[in-house]
């Protein structure tokens, strides 16, 4: 039997539930006392933008009174004349359940059948009020909280109206949080870009875990609540929420080891292994005339020895922190990374802030010379070609379209030691022609 059951009715509501219509119903004319959206953003401007549009131009948006969904008809499937013939008790049985449901408002037709005679049986099923509809799932507390959050914010952040029709279930949610949300919007609004540390903001019960843990929340709000000056557009995730809102952020760290004994960069200590801020890496002064790249730490640990030079363990996707030493432009810089597409990616990503890096190691012939080494790539990526030199992107798409063997990966920590130290070796020979001719 498909006939429409009390609980198929039930989850016709519920589903209106789950996309947050009836909470936005529940806002009525309060809704549009809304004040006018701020500018559309590069991020949480189109949520915004998006929240406006959805409700201005919905035919039963909250804010429009005139236009409630209720009385509310929900699909009803009935029972056919065939099924009045063979399944008479089963029909009334279900006449009965709808008949003593609760909120449940049906429409009669009058069926003659030619076996059992006039019947009356149910035509369509109305939730006449939300009240109803809200008593029927047992969310009349939940409405009543999201009508507070929204009365409260109303006073205190109008701005963040848009985000609350949009997300009426996400700030159910916030509900204990929601005041400390608010204190930190009222807080950033007061102090823009404060050029402090998470830490250092100083509210009543708000701590920087508190902050660090709801940054996705608090991004989209402050979003909407601040000025365009003070959001910095070009930074965003939740790993550069400080950035983007003027804090001060954790600052980025770099590994390097000096391959020159020579060198003096640390008194008493040959070939140190150092870290440095990015900016003190940026001032760095010293007589560096090459500089390798690794992403494997054992690999970075073991990097021979090269007159006057240091190597670099690397940060996979990720070079702001490297880009800002700017001597590093007028140094050759050599990468070495995994022979896959991440790494021909990471590689083309790199070339991106320094046009003039060479890569190592990531070549053809490395390839084939370790094939009883070669491993699996799980997630392949894809890169700019662009930025590869032209045996370097025919590695690319062979690696890409599986011309070699589906998902082929070497990893950069199992290619010959040996080989490597015959790889400096022509560059050594490289510099020292080029010295002779010069």
């Amino acid at each position: 039997m498909n006939w429409t059951s009390a609980q198929d009715l039930k989850a016709q509501l519920t589903r209106l539930w789950e996309r947050g219509d009836l909470l936005r119903e529940g806002l009525g004319e309060a809704a549009g006392a809304a004040q006018p959206h701020h500018p559309a953003r590069d991020r949480l401007g189109a949520l915004q933008a998006e929240a406006h549009d959805d409700l201005a131009g919905a035919p039963r948006a909250a804010h429009q009174a005139t236009a409630s969904r209720f009385p509310l008809r929900l699909t009803l499937k009935t029972p056919s004349s065939d099924d009045i013939t063979r399944r008479f008790d089963a029909v009334r049985t279900w006449v009965a359940e709808l008949s003593a449901t609760p909120r449940l408002r049906l429409e009669w037709q009058e069926v003659r059948h030619r076996v059992q005679g006039s019947q009356r049986l149910p035509a369509s099923a109305w939730i006449d009020s939300l009240d109803d509809a809200l008593a029927w799932l047992g969310k009349r507390q939940e409405d009543s909280r999201f009508r507070a959050l929204y009365a409260t914010t109303a006073v205190r952040q109008p701005r963040l109206l848009p985000w609350l029709e949009k997300r009426p279930l996400r700030a159910l949610e916030l509900t204990d949080d929601w005041p400390r949300l608010l204190d930190v919007v009222a807080w950033l609004q007061a102090h823009p870009r404060p050029g402090l540390y998470l830490r250092q903001v100083d509210l009543p019960g708000v701590h920087t875990k508190f902050i660090e843990s709801q940054r996705s929340v608090l991004a989209e709000l402050l979003d909407l609540a601040l000025p365009l000056e003070a959001i910095d557009a070009g930074r965003s995730g939740a790993q550069q929420f400080a950035a983007r809102y003027g804090f001060l952020d954790k600052p980025a760290h770099l590994r390097f080891r000096v391959l020159d004994p020579a060198l003096p960069l640390l008194a008493g200590a040959a070939c140190p292994d150092l870290a440095l801020d990015a900016d003190s890496f940026a001032r760095l002064r010293i007589d560096v005339a090459r500089v390798f790249i690794t992403e494997n730490e054992t690999n970075f640990l073991a990097f021979p020895r090269v007159d006057k030079a240091i190597v670099i363990f690397g940060a996979g996707y990720g070079w702001d922190a490297l880009a800002r030493s700017a001597w590093l432009q007028q140094c050759p810089i050599h990468y070495w990374g995994d022979i896959d597409t991440n790494g021909l990616a990471i590689l083309a990503q790199l070339r991106a802030r320094f046009a003039h890096v060479e890569s190592l190691l990531m070549d053809h012939a490395t390839l084939h010379a370790h094939e009883r080494l070669w491993g699996r790539e799980d997630s392949p990526r894809a890169a700019d070609t662009t930025r590869l030199t032209a045996d370097e992107r025919r590695l690319y798409e062979d690696l890409r379209d599986h011309r070699i063997r589906p998902g082929l990966r070497l990893e950069q920590e199992y290619v010959g030691f040996g080989w490597l130290e015959e790889r400096l070796k022509t560059i050594r020979a490289m510099d020292d022609h080029r010295s002779g001719a010069s």
